[in-house]
């Protein structure tokens, strides 16, 4: 048996353009129509069913939930605030209060306003100023029920999907725009951290606890040769902690912008270096597949040992970390619920070794819209027939409720 911290936080996370359906104001709606994509619609119609799907996660035991705001329904057209949607987060909020779970709130989860995109988007040095006043309105109205926020969500994952291999909106390809954007998210994390820290002091509020959602893989080298070795250790250093590292400005004497450390793990990646060169350093994979790993559906490795290594690389920053997201697209359950369970074996392995982990949010609380793979890959313990949207408790989310409930992982 496996017992985890007094006060642990057990839960599920969701985005609002992922489960919400209806957000017609938002770049994504957009690309999705002049694209040709999967279009997201309805989603999972939680923006109506968010009460319903509060019970499921309050029967399951969960003391925690991450949901997202959407930014394109706050400030649909650019300073024209909408004081019905931030009631309806207003409501969300005190949805899962009334049920005893701890809201842990995103800002920014990869979408973006219609106008904000047209106007330049994060590419614009305007964003930091465009954004920070979308947080002055929303912070002060919902501080009163929320201790952890998100300022940005995976902000390399955006970057990297975005803006080098442009499979993401705008579908741009340059590396100097991606340092634009790079620096323009940095900023704003940075200065909404202590423009959230000010209003939480001006209102009298207890201090809140704000950090960023960082995507981190496991970098493994094929053949443990110094040319693999030395590529892994710089993926990790670039991917896994270099937005980390540009917040602080690159001191780290100097004390992070962040309270905690959110971190979304699923997967690892093979290196394989062909020959020395910064394209190689860079993006060499093992393509031999003589690495047999079980998969998820969308071919990535499933490699829990990888959390692991990637908690204890970040034990340097004697932070608080939660998990704000590890889950995996499955049609076998089961295989589902090994994947948690695996997981949660190396976070208290973790923990063991003196990481202090603060939580574990699995994603996605339901199935949902998942980007540019449209409603085909299926994350959620909760499932959802998108016929009817019904929602389906699946066995491995009374698994997990059972180590929600007792804190023990056996």
């Amino acid at each position: 048996m496996r017992k985890f911290p007094n006060n642990f936080l057990w839960g599920a996370a969701t985005s609002s353009y992922q489960v919400e359906g209806g957000n017609g104001n938002c770049d994504w709606w957009q690309w999705e129509k002049s694209a040709g994509k999967t279009m997201s619609g309805a989603a999972c119609r939680h923006y109506e069913f968010y009460e319903q799907d509060f019970d499921i996660a309050k029967s399951l035991n969960h003391n925690a939930h991450r949901f997202s705001i959407e930014w394109s329904r706050i400030e649909p057209r650019e300073g024209r605030f909408s004081k019905k949607e931030l009631q309806h987060y207003l409501n969300v909020l005190l949805a899962l209060k009334k049920r005893n779970i701890e809201p842990v709130v995103t800002l920014h989860h990869f979408t973006n306003p219609i106008w904000f995109a047209k106007s330049g988007g994060w590419e614009d040095q305007r964003s930091i100023e465009r954004y920070l006043r979308y947080c002055n309105f929303v912070v002060p109205a919902l501080a009163k029920y929320v201790r952890y926020w998100i300022t940005i969500n995976e902000p390399t994952i955006f970057i990297s999907h975005a803006y080098l291999l442009g499979v993401w909106p705008p579908q741009k390809k340059s590396l100097f725009k991606a340092a634009y954007v790079e620096e323009h998210l940095a900023l704003a994390h940075i200065k909404a951290y202590h423009l959230i820290h000010k209003i939480y002091k001006e209102l009298s509020n207890c201090k809140p606890s704000v950090s960023i959602a960082q995507n981190v893989m496991a970098f493994v080298p094929c053949k443990r040769n110094l040319r693999n070795r030395l590529a892994a250790y710089l993926r990790a250093k670039v991917y896994n902690i270099g937005f980390l590292e540009r917040i602080s400005m690159g001191n780290f004497l100097k004390r992070l912008p962040l309270d905690f450390i959110g971190i979304n793990y699923y997967s690892r990646q093979v290196v394989a270096l062909k020959q020395l060169g910064k394209g190689n350093l860079a993006m060499d994979v093992c393509e031999k597949k003589h690495h047999r790993i079980a998969k998820n559906s969308l071919g990535w490795d499933i490699y829990p040992k990888g959390l692991y290594e990637v908690l204890l690389s970040l034990k340097k920053y004697n932070l608080p970390i939660m998990i704000t997201e590890n889950g995996i697209c499955t049609k076998d359950d089961s295989q589902r619920w090994k994947y948690i369970h695996d997981h949660l074996k190396y976070i208290h392995r973790a923990i063991k070794k003196g990481v202090k982990i603060t939580g574990y949010l699995y994603w996605s609380l339901m199935d949902n819209f998942e980007w540019d793979k449209g409603f085909v890959p299926r994350f959620g313990i909760v499932g959802i027939d998108y016929k009817t949207y019904k929602r389906i408790i699946r066995k491995s989310a009374k698994k997990f409720a059972e180590v929600c409930r007792t804190n023990i992982l056996k």
